[in-house]
């Protein structure tokens, strides 16, 4: 998906929060085609995939009220969305629940993205293989949004770390090394806009989120990777590296670990330098692969 593609669905999401005039009651303006970055937009399309957008692996149901508060779009529009996306098979309606979920038509979709990609498949080894070494926790992740949805994992030993992060998962792109890494790894108007909307969502957070944000930013062109050690939970330690393939968007590749075996001295003598060289591994793989 291109800027101005990921740019429309962001921006449909955000565009009315709750407390806006149009999450108030008020008339929302008439479907038209806008113009945004030098090309058309179509505000109803848009909306209807922030809305399929809202449902994860941890909110699988979803009714209109709580589709509104996620999405910001006015209560008129998500119902009529809904019947709408009902209709054409992305969404199933449970009469018992009065909620949705995603319908089949839309694992389609996302088959489809990755089909044809040899990535996932030649990460999964290069994972594996680091996670052993390492005895660490290692994760493939994509942007999606304002966060980094988790595509694939391989634990190290069995039992050496537990951790809640299975595909579909999200972090938040301002908080989270992986995040940092992805950021690192946009072009810088594609950033600048995300930043934007970050400032926009967060305010009071907005100013520690910017310090660390430009630290990581700055570690990765730096040193190819950014940390964090004891921020995201006390007593891990994550190292993430961004992954840039020709003609695909950013990925990025994390190691996650406990603060114990993972200091700052190890991750700079060896886990930093090694990650790194497995992220430009598989860029090498994919592209032979023809990922």
């Amino acid at each position: 998906m291109n800027l101005q593609a990921r740019q429309a669905v962001q921006s449909a999401a955000s565009s009315s929060t709750p407390g806006s005039k149009a999450a108030s009651g008020e008339s929302e303006r008439p479907a038209r085609e806008r113009e945004r970055g030098g090309q058309a937009m179509v505000a109803p399309l848009a909306r209807s995939l922030s809305i399929l957008a809202a449902f994860t692996p941890q909110t699988p149901w979803l009714c209109n009220q709580e589709l509104v508060l996620e999405t910001g779009i006015p209560a008129p529009s998500v119902s009529r969305m809904l019947r709408s996306l009902v209709a054409l098979g992305y969404l199933h309606y449970s009469p018992e629940r009065r909620k949705y979920r995603l319908a089949a038509p839309v694992l389609s979709l996302g088959y489809a993205a990755i089909a044809h990609s040899n990535v996932q498949r030649v990460a999964r080894l290069e994972m594996q293989s680091f996670a052993d070494a390492s005895e660490s926790y290692v994760v493939l992740g994509a942007r999606d949004r304002l966060d980094v949805i988790v595509l694939e994992t391989c634990a190290g030993r069995p039992g050496a770390l537990d951790l809640n992060l299975s595909a579909g998962t999200r972090l938040r792109i301002a908080s989270s090394p992986m995040g940092w890494a992805m950021l690192a790894a946009l072009p810088e108007l594609e950033r600048f806009y995300l930043l934007g909307n970050v400032e926009r969502k967060t305010e009071r957070e907005w100013p520690l989120l910017r310090r660390r944000i430009t630290e990581g930013i700055s570690q990765v062109h730096n040193a190819g990777y950014c940390m964090s050690l004891g921020e995201w939970e006390a007593e891990l330690a994550i190292v993430a590296a961004p992954l840039v393939i020709a003609d695909r968007t950013p990925l990025v590749l994390a190691c996650i670990g406990k603060s114990a075996r993972m200091g700052r001295a190890r991750i700079e003598r060896e886990l930093g330098r090694r990650l790194v060289a497995a992220a430009q591994s598989l860029q090498q793989q994919a592209l032979f692969a023809g990922g």
